[in-house]
């Protein structure tokens, strides 16, 4: 079947959510839909450091159970619907050293944060989404959920693992019902907190920064293409995947990360 796509304004019309969408792939990710014509929500705890007009910013700290339920009603309230969510927001924040340091409050805010997270925010915008036959849910998980580092980020790569399973299974669900749901796997990318990372390496083992970068990239196993991704090279994937290019497209998994996972 034949198909006019305006490349330029394909997303005219559209209204999408980006959660974590003030930092990071995040933001890319919500300029990215932006330049191509959608009205986009963006979500996180803390204002963006420089607030864009057109963006329209929701504070919330999806990690708490009620704050799902909020956004949604927020949202459809001001906009009347969801027609693309963007699950970006994710996180780990617990403590190096194994197994034995982490504590259940550590498994239990991070499970919040990357996997339950997602899960309240589709079944709030779900309901309208099969009702208008029409929509795309986007989850942005991890190379950690094939590839986990177990010193200071199982938590997280376990959840991210979940999310891609979770993904998986909600897209058999409601493919057919009009709605598309994929997940996009980054391997490292280098956001503002890399690179504040890469510093803080830097000056405590007293190497360049290109040194402090490959360790990093060493720790992964290697990056084959040779260096992190660009949060605006995740952004223009997205901005395929939630276009009408990517139509036939639902119940994948697509991972980023310049060849960093060893294996097919």
């Amino acid at each position: 079947m034949e198909q006019l796509l305006n490349y330029q304004n394909e997303l005219s019309g559209k209204i999408a959510l980006v959660t974590g969408g003030t930092k990071g792939a995040g933001k890319a990710i919500a300029a990215r839909l932006k330049n191509a014509g959608a009205t986009v929500i963006i979500s996180a705890r803390n204002e963006p450091e420089n607030p864009d007009a057109a963006l329209h910013f929701i504070p919330a700290d999806l990690s708490k159970p009620e704050a799902a339920a909020e956004v949604a009603a927020t949202i459809l309230e001001k906009f009347g619907r969801l027609d693309i969510l963007v699950n970006n927001l994710g996180s780990s924040e617990t403590p190096g050293g194994g197994f034995a340091v982490l504590t259940n409050t550590d498994w239990e805010a991070t499970i919040q944060a990357n996997l339950l997270a997602p899960v309240r925010l589709d079944r709030a915008f779900l309901p309208q989404m099969l009702e208008n036959k029409s929509g795309v849910i986007i989850h942005i998980a991890s190379i950690q959920g094939k590839l986990p580092l177990y010193d200071s980020t199982l938590p997280y790569a376990a959840a991210k693992a979940g999310l891609i399973n979770y993904s998986k299974g909600l897209s058999k669900e409601v493919s057919s019902k009009g709605v598309r749901v994929l997940t996009v796997s980054p391997g490292w990318i280098m956001t503002e907190s890399s690179v504040r990372m890469i510093k803080r390496i830097s000056e405590s083992s007293n190497v360049s920064l290109d040194d402090a970068e490959k360790s990093v990239m060493n720790a992964l196993g290697g990056i084959p293409y040779g260096r992190p991704a660009q949060p605006e090279e995740v952004a223009e994937f997205v901005g395929f995947l939630v276009s009408p290019r990517a139509g036939y497209l639902t119940g994948t998994e697509y991972v980023i990360d310049g060849g960093t996972i060893p294996t097919i």
